[in-house]
């Protein structure tokens, strides 16, 4: 049972995820809004009148810059900020009292154009009815979101159990920990290696590869056909860091960390290997990996 105060789980707020969510809300809330205003009597979307017209489409771009400004904040600070999933719950909550403030505003512009006459209610009330518009409108199609990916996510957890047609380092044991296990684009589980036996992977297109050491020590490279930022969440809590955003590097296997007039680089200590680049990007959070050895 997932507690509010646990780490909220990193699938949630990745890129893709996040925008699947927008997407989703987005549609989600303009099939609600048809469905809702015939039978609302402080109704103002209207597609006829040219005053309401404006007021409908300039609250919609705004509500769906609102969202959609908040979704991306959540995925830059998600390396500063540990997101618990009490915060996720309120800053979605946050989502919800913002757009319903914006809707009681442009309510009142209504009022005033003469679109409406709502003199019976109260601006409290409108932003009460407001809140509960929203709360359908963009609250319902988030928790169905996170429910998708949650499924989504275990589904992908089950497919462990099935290691046919996987390259590994060892005999599977899907029981054991500590592995990390890479899915190609079609969500088909390729690659599954004990953490400590993977070196780094290297981002090549719309091919990652990954460098390794087999059941008998030997070097080797394997290609899947995936981008880097697909398997991020494969490696979350692990040793592995991204450095750059063409590689990620198992941190324990680091023998030199070098401090140039560039930045800073690093080496493995693999024959034919050059030093792996430190981006500006990534380098407050791979030292703080180093410090926390």
């Amino acid at each position: 049972m997932i507690s509010i105060h646990d780490q909220l789980p990193r699938y949630i707020i990745g890129k893709y995820q996040l925008i699947w969510t927008c997407t989703f809300t987005a549609l989600f809330a303009l099939v609600f809004i048809l469905l809702r205003v015939p039978f609302s009597h402080n109704a103002w979307f209207e597609l006829e009148i040219s005053q309401a017209f404006s007021l409908t489409v300039i609250f919609i771009l705004i509500s769906a810059f609102i969202v959609i400004a908040s979704k991306m904040l959540i995925y830059r600070r998600r390396n500063d900020i540990n997101f618990t999933v009490l915060h996720y719950v309120l800053w979605s909550i946050a989502e919800v009292l913002v757009v319903s403030a914006v809707y009681t505003y442009f309510t009142h512009q209504a009022v005033i154009n003469d679109i409406i006459d709502i003199h019976g209610d109260s601006y409290d009330k409108i932003f009460l009815s407001a809140l509960a518009f929203t709360i359908v409108a963009i609250g319902v199609p988030n928790a169905i979101s996170v429910l998708y990916h949650s499924y989504a996510h275990q589904n992908n957890t089950i497919r462990l159990m099935n290691y046919g047609n996987v390259v590994s380092d060892t005999p599977a044991k899907p029981y054991e920990e500590k592995r990390i296990t890479l899915f190609d684009n079609n969500g088909v589980l390729k690659f599954s290696i004990n953490s400590e036996n993977l070196y780094f992977i290297e981002s090549d297109d719309n091919y990652i590869k990954v460098w390794y050491s087999d059941s008998d020590g030997e070097i080797k490279q394997y290609m899947l056909r995936c981008r880097l930022k697909t398997i991020e969440e494969s490696f979350a809590d692990s040793d592995l860091v991204r450095c750059h955003r063409k590689y990620v590097v198992n941190i324990t296997k680091v023998e030199i960390l070098r401090a140039e007039k560039e930045g800073y680089r690093i080496s493995l200590n693999l024959d034919g290997i050059d030093y792996i680049p430190i981006s500006k990007t990534y380098e407050k959070n791979v030292l703080a990996r180093f410090n926390s050895q």
